[in-house]
């Protein structure tokens, strides 16, 4: 074979050869921020693009959806030692004669235990009768006993006290210390109390939620708010359900950053810059710190805060678009709030792109060359 005739033979095999790669593309994480941009609804799209400034995270901000509602707050601390239906009671009763109704022959002292407050909310005590306990303290039903043995055995002298029964409970479940049932006492008749009767959250404080459960109606907090807000210590009632739990809340992380993945939220409260840094930062090789899209469906209220407009709907879908190489580009970052299940998507440097076309490209070459020359061994022989 001639020289030109392999000559001719290479130039066709390169040009087949690169006119595949062009038209297979070369992998990629996902589109670039010229790409997403060009989705826009400005230029005919479906998208919100939206560049972040200090405004546009004011207007992006959305109030927590967690806290108790003010039947919860105003609500009064209950008496808890008022007696209830299925408390179970302790009665000891000391009579001054030596043959007395309810002690025995030389004794002064009669204790009558395990006496069990009744669905309707009375009690049986000999020679007193039956008698209405729920609603009084043990201080008033203590009177009432009193007035009744009275009436057969001089001054008599009378002790009631409440001992924990099903009556005047709450639920624990979840992260605590002991799940279980627990008595609604004067010393746990606050939130904060009951926790601690229970050992306490197992999760850490800053991610933990507390939910209360009450007649078909809950508010939750996080557990931290707790501590530092005292209005929060709720007064329980009879039949409250109190839940501990991690919070549930995460996001996306995707394109050039260190770590991709779905993370939780760390903290009750997480900026753009904050989710940054969980995820390990920018991947300093490939990341473009113009690029930083936060991708989320908007509500309409909040959809046409952003926008400035009126006539947006439930679930437009958003893209805010951070620049970090702005000198307030970090302050946004901070200000800007990343949401449950939003995700934060972090395009590649131009350059990235070039790199990987001309190494696909070098490589290609090297391919071909290697091709053309067993082409050329096979014709010669």
């Amino acid at each position: 074979m001639s020289s030109f005739s392999r000559s001719l033979m290479r130039a066709a095999v390169a040009i087949v050869a690169l006119a595949a790669l062009v038209g297979c593309g070369l992998p990629r994480p996902g589109p670039n921020a010229e790409e997403i941009v060009a989705g826009s609804k400005r230029v005919g799209g479906d998208l919100n693009v939206v560049f972040v400034d200090g405004q546009i995270a004011g207007r992006a901000f959305v109030l927590p959806d967690t806290g108790f509602s003010q039947d919860f707050l105003a609500l009064a601390e209950d008496r808890s030692d008022r007696i209830n239906p299925g408390d179970t009671l302790s009665v000891t009763v000391w009579e001054n004669v030596d043959n007395g109704l309810l002690v025995s022959l030389g004794q002064k002292l009669a204790n009558l235990e395990q006496i069990q407050v009744d669905q309707r909310g009375e009690i049986f005590i000999p020679y007193a009768g039956t008698i209405r306990a729920q609603g009084l303290t043990p201080s008033e039903l203590r009177q009432v006993i009193t007035r009744e043995l009275g009436n057969q055995t001089p001054d008599p002298q009378v002790e009631v006290r409440r001992v924990a029964g099903d009556g005047a409970t709450v639920n624990l479940i979840g992260a605590v210390g002991a799940q279980g049932v627990y008595p609604v006492t004067p010393a746990t008749s606050k939130l904060a109390p009951m926790l601690a009767q229970a050992g306490g959250a197992t999760v850490d404080p800053e991610i933990a939620v507390v939910t209360v459960r009450r007649s078909g109606r809950s508010g939750s907090i996080f557990l931290k708010d707790l501590f530092e807000n005292p209005a929060l210590d709720i007064a329980l009632r009879k039949g409250d359900t109190i839940i501990v739990e991690a919070d549930r809340r995460s996001f996306n992380a995707l394109g050039a950053t260190v770590q991709q993945a779905r993370v939780p939220f760390p903290a009750a409260e997480l900026s753009a810059l904050d989710a940054l840094a969980v995820v390990g930062g920018l991947n300093p090789n490939l990341s473009d710190p113009t690029g930083i899209f936060v991708f989320r469906r908007e509500t309409a209220t909040v959809a046409n805060r952003v926008a400035q407009a009126d006539d947006l709907t439930d679930g437009e879908p958003f893209a805010y678009v951070i620049d970090l190489t702005q000198p307030q580009g970090f302050f946004v970052a901070k200000d800007f709030q990343i949401r449950d299940d939003d995700t934060i998507y972090i395009t590649e440097a131009p350059f990235v792109a070039w790199a990987r076309v001309l190494e696909a490209t070098a490589q290609t070459l090297n391919f071909l060359t290697t091709v053309s020359n067993l082409i050329e061994n096979a014709t010669d022989t």
